[in-house]
């Protein structure tokens, strides 16, 4: 279960696209801002089979308020810098 999420309802107008730095098999599933404003997401998922980009998809539906098929990645499959755009 996650802690409380931020709010990042300024993300979810169509075609908005965005990065995030995922940690994969942490303690907690979290989201945090950092002072530059980037994106960090915690999951304690393990990143295999696309497990730990599932739970960064769900994460990130629920805090910026779309539904997960709205979000879909364009890049970084494998790798923890992941890019998002908010279909319509």
């Amino acid at each position: 279960m996650a802690k409380s999420l931020p709010d990042l309802s300024h993300l979810s107008a169509t075609g908005t696209r965005f990065d995030v730095r995922v940690t994969p098999r942490a303690s907690d599933n979290a989201i945090r801002l950092d002072a530059n404003g980037a994106i960090r997401v915690s999951v304690t998922q393990v990143p295999e089979n696309g497990k730990a980009t599932a739970a960064v998809i769900t994460l990130l539906s629920r805090a910026i308020g779309v539904p997960k098929s709205r979000l879909v990645l364009i890049r970084g499959a494998n790798s923890r810098d992941k890019s998002f755009r908010v279909a319509p």
